[in-house]
């Protein structure tokens, strides 16, 4: 997939184009519908399958108090809209500027004359242009006067609840990730590089990766099952987020027991992810404790292995 930053960037293919809009944020069931749907119609028409998606979530630039935080970096967002098919994302910077354009404009100047759209995509509630006045029915009218095809892909629902962002937010704010990883499709992960860290693992037996990480980390403290993915290799893991109270720290820490596993990961880029939670994190009142409760948590890890 070719990935184009800014619309000054993209140099239109001979063909014309069918363009998915949206943020994208996470690329859960529902963002992965829309974006199959481009990239059918693409193949249909003998189209170019394009994404359009912004740098940032636009409540950053808008609404920054309230602005949620991302479940995917932008990178990781890129990553995942690739394995779509589609041809290439384009991403724009999302920008005060950018939000003051018309509806009509942004679909007129911008997907039609500079994309060659002739096949837009959106969610069902997707807004966009100024004031977020346009719409999913603003769209329509708009196809069938300026002479394009609009497709809306309707609500999207796992377990009766419609897959959302703030829905898969929710879960992983509870630390429900077995749910969220139902609504995204894919675990959530975290991309980051193992660091040294104090080295208190390997003393109780079961040393740990720590992984340095710079974004919000959308699970709360606790236990999880996990799985880490280094040098293209996946190993299944058990996760401790927290601040290690036994040892009466604060900072907030993210650990991996690697199962079965004893080579060097130090340096190592790695991406993690949340399988399922094992527990909440607890203070012990002895280190022999703690190293009995790890015991338990890597058996109890071995036994959603052995059964999933």
């Amino acid at each position: 997939m070719r990935i184009v930053q800014g619309l000054e960037s993209y140099r239109p293919d001979s063909r014309p184009s069918a363009v998915a809009l949206g943020v994208f944020d996470g690329v859960h069931l529902a963002h992965r519908a829309i974006l199959g749907t481009a990239v059918a119609r693409a193949r249909a028409e003998d189209h170019v399958a394009l994404a359009c998606t912004f740098d940032r979530h636009p409540a950053e630039i808008l609404q920054p108090d309230r602005a949620p935080a991302p479940i995917t970096t932008l990178d990781e967002r890129l990553g995942l809209i690739a394995e779509t098919g589609v041809d290439a994302t384009i991403v724009l910077a999302f920008t005060r500027e950018l939000a003051a354009i018309e509806p009509e404009a942004f679909v007129k100047d911008m997907l039609l004359t500079r994309l060659s759209a002739r096949e837009i995509v959106v969610g069902f509630n997707h807004r966009f242009g100024r004031g977020a006045r346009g719409d999913a029915r603003m769209l329509a009218s708009l196809a069938e006067r300026l002479g394009f095809q609009a497709h809306v892909v309707p609500p999207l629902e796992v377990d009766g609840v419609a897959v959302s962002s703030t829905e898969i937010r929710g879960a992983l704010q509870r630390g429900d990730v077995a749910r969220a990883r139902r609504f995204l499709g894919h675990p959530y992960f975290i991309s980051g590089s193992v660091t040294s860290g104090a080295g208190r693992g390997r003393t109780l037996g079961f040393p740990t990766a720590n992984i340095a990480f710079d974004r919000t980390l959308l699970v709360p403290r606790g236990v999880y099952l996990g799985r880490l993915t280094a040098e293209g290799r996946p190993r299944q893991a058990v996760v401790n987020v927290g601040v290690r109270p036994t040892f009466g720290e604060t900072t907030l820490a993210v650990e991996a027991h690697v199962l079965d596993f004893s080579g060097d990961l130090y340096g190592h880029p790695v991406r993690l992810e949340f399988l399922d939670r094992l527990r909440d994190e607890m203070r012990f009142g002895s280190v022999d404790e703690l190293r009995a409760q790890i015991g338990r948590d890597i058996a109890a890890a071995r036994e959603m292995r052995s059964s999933g």
